[in-house]
């Protein structure tokens, strides 16, 4: 069938659109505090105020938020490729992957996106909006001990991959040398990987994340959190378990841990060190926690930052700007999504 020349200039025009819409990545060096300012101005109080929102209505939210700022940051850089959901060019996306399992927020993420589009249509891209509502939310679980400014002028890919979010991220089943190597791929030291797994004071986990650490040894778990696990992990279920006991039931802690009933908590999913002291005791949950005290120098920041707080509170804001600076791979292209589950335009 032939087409007439009006129909083949709009085909042009359509495909000249998307080349301009599609420019190349921001990279870490060229993202800067306050990048907003003119551009959207009143950017942050918008996503500070849903966020706030959030976690009065699901203080739970806040952790989500800083999962997915680290899975989103170590697959293809900070480019929001984690918030993409299934469709033609992305048929299996990394919300698929196996070790997403429990990925959440991203409700909260498509409200903001909203909300700011309204403010300033086509401005800000979803992964800045992404490391501003996880800063916000480690804010706010730390009581403001954890606080950084976020260097910003990211762009949105268009692409996410189950199969590379798979093999790029860190299994919670993996030894200490695994880690070191998955995060030195990264540029980020053994000090960073204990650092950041300090983020396993808040959250949950599903049990199918920690099935080894229901049959450990003593040496490598305590024997009554083995089976305070074991209870919460009944054979052929699959439900989420608090990171930190000091979030469990009283109930629950009292019946298998009676001498830790003290510390547990009456608000949850307070951002502190208290992972690191949980690790050294042997009550962490995932076998990726209990191996960094296998290795010297990883063992020697656990007990550093058990017995400092305050330099951890700093130390964690710190490695979170660095993460939230990954570039996106060389020659990638972006742009401003309108909605941050779905790219603008079909890609073939």
């Amino acid at each position: 069938m032939k087409l007439s020349a009006a129909v083949l200039l709009a085909l042009v025009a359509v495909q000249a659109a998307v080349l301009l819409a599609a420019v190349p990545s921001a990279q870490a060096g060229e993202l800067q505090v306050g990048y907003y300012n003119k551009k959207c101005k009143g950017l942050e109080n918008v996503v500070k105020w849903n966020v706030i929102k959030a976690l009065k209505a699901n203080r739970r939210t806040g952790a989500a938020l800083i999962r997915l700022l680290f899975h989103d940051c170590f697959v293809r850089g900070c480019d929001g490729s984690v918030l993409l959901d299934a469709s033609y060019d992305n048929p299996h996306p990394e919300k698929e992957a196996p070790v997403n399992i429990g990925l959440a927020a991203f409700d909260l993420l498509e409200e903001i996106k909203a909300a700011v589009e309204k403010r300033c249509p086509g401005v800000v891209s979803c992964s800045d909006l992404l490391i501003y509502a996880a800063r916000d939310a480690a804010s706010i679980l730390s009581n403001g001990h954890v606080h950084f400014d976020v260097p910003a002028g990211r762009l949105d890919g268009f692409v996410s991959k189950a199969e590379e979010a798979q093999a790029e991220l860190p299994d919670s089943a993996h030894d200490a040398q695994k880690l070191i190597d998955n995060f030195a791929r990264k540029n980020f030291t053994v000090e960073e990987l204990v650092i950041l797994s300090g983020a396993h004071s808040i959250g949950q986990g599903h049990c199918s994340s920690f099935t080894g650490r229901l049959s450990e040894p003593a040496n490598q778990i305590t024997p009554a959190y083995r089976n305070l696990l074991n209870y919460k992990c009944p054979q052929g279920s699959n439900p989420t378990v608090d990171n930190n006991v000091r979030d469990e039931d009283y109930d629950v802690v009292a019946r298998f841990m009676p001498g830790f009933v003290s510390r547990v908590r009456k608000i949850p999913d307070f951002l502190d060190n208290s992972y690191y002291h949980n690790n050294l005791a042997k009550i962490v949950t995932f076998h990726s926690d209990w191996t960094l005290l296998t290795h010297k120098e990883a063992f020697g920041h656990v007990k550093e930052y058990a017995e400092n707080g305050t330099l951890w509170d700093e130390d964690f804001a710190e490695s979170l700007v660095k993460l939230s600076e990954l570039p996106m791979p060389a020659g990638s292209k972006g742009e401003i999504r309108k909605k941050c589950s779905v790219i603008n335009h079909r890609l073939y």
